[in-house]
């Protein structure tokens, strides 16, 4: 029961709206007619509408019964995943999993996993943000987060369980026009220092830990995206994922910059799983874990 309603009425006014009469509503619920139009006929008699127009040959939904009509599909869907979560839990699966990703995750690889995960455990719900430059860690440690899919820098802390998925190769770029693009030769830090380098930065701590700076003037943002225009459009240099400005070095769109004794790992920079030590994951969450190190470790 909600309130004056009941799921049972909410479920014959939509079976009757999708077969298209009383009697095909009957013969689907397993009910007598009688019984359909009766649940029919309370629904309007307590919320005070008329659902359906009994005028012609067969009722027809009123204006106000169509509107109605998907009032109740919503309540129905909302009940069933009610009722999902709770069955998932009886069965010791997790409430709710919690995932916070760094900015610089390729986006693909993360995708495919999250699909399988909602295939898996389809009544599971999920919570997914992406944060800003350390914002997955902070997360982690309030204990929103369950997984973080991020970097680790300097190194992996104490207080985290870590497992490494895959490297991001960073290349250093300008836009065309920029002074650094004409350069011709690696790019020395006082080569840097003058121009601006466009920087990804803790939104709460933008005054922390700071990786590869080189230059005087610092612009800081918090999303790729953001930068990533303003890189275009010839505010300044940075280190961008390769994913991300391959294809537009290839299309001329920006011009790759060597830097003299760069401290960027050759390599690229490592992305991590991770969760707080001490907290165990659900099953679900050990599940995307399983599936994250298999499909890009």
């Amino acid at each position: 029961m909600i309130g004056s309603l009941t799921l049972d009425q909410l479920r014959v006014l939509v079976t009757i709206a999708d077969t298209g009469s009383f009697s095909a509503a009957g013969r689907q619920l397993g009910r007598v007619q009688s019984a359909i139009s009766q649940a029919i006929a309370t629904l309007e008699d307590v919320q005070g509408v008329l659902l359906f127009d009994r005028s012609g040959h067969r009722p027809r939904l009123t204006e106000t019964g169509r509107v109605l009509v998907e009032q109740a599909r919503l309540v129905l869907a909302s009940a069933a995943r009610f009722e999902g979560v709770a069955m998932g839990t009886r069965s010791g699966l997790e409430p709710e999993l919690v995932i916070a990703i760094d900015p610089l995750v390729p986006t693909a690889p993360l995708i495919e996993s999250l699909s399988a995960l909602s295939r898996t455990f389809p009544n599971l719900p999920v919570s997914f943000s992406t944060e800003g430059l350390g914002g997955s860690l902070r997360r982690l440690r309030n204990d929103p987060a369950a997984i973080g899919i991020c970097l680790l820098l300097p190194s992996i802390p104490d207080d985290i369980a870590a497992y490494p998925l895959l490297r991001v190769g960073m290349q250093a770029v300008v836009a065309p026009g920029h002074p650094l693009a004409a350069l011709g030769r690696p790019a020395t830090q006082t080569d840097l220092e003058p121009h601006v380098q466009l920087v990804l930065s803790d939104p709460v701590n933008p005054g922390g830990e700071n990786f590869g700076l080189a230059s005087g003037k610092l612009w800081r943002f918090v999303d790729l995206g953001r930068r990533l225009d303003f890189l275009l459009g010839g505010f300044g240099w940075c280190r961008m994922p390769d994913h991300l400005v391959l294809p537009l070095i290839a299309a001329g769109n920006l011009v790759a910059l060597q830097i003299e004794h760069d401290p960027t790992p050759r390599e690229g920079l490592t992305i991590y799983a991770a969760h707080q030590r001490g907290r165990t994951l659900g099953p679900a969450g050990r599940w995307l874990l399983d599936d994250l190190t298999r499909r890009l470790s």
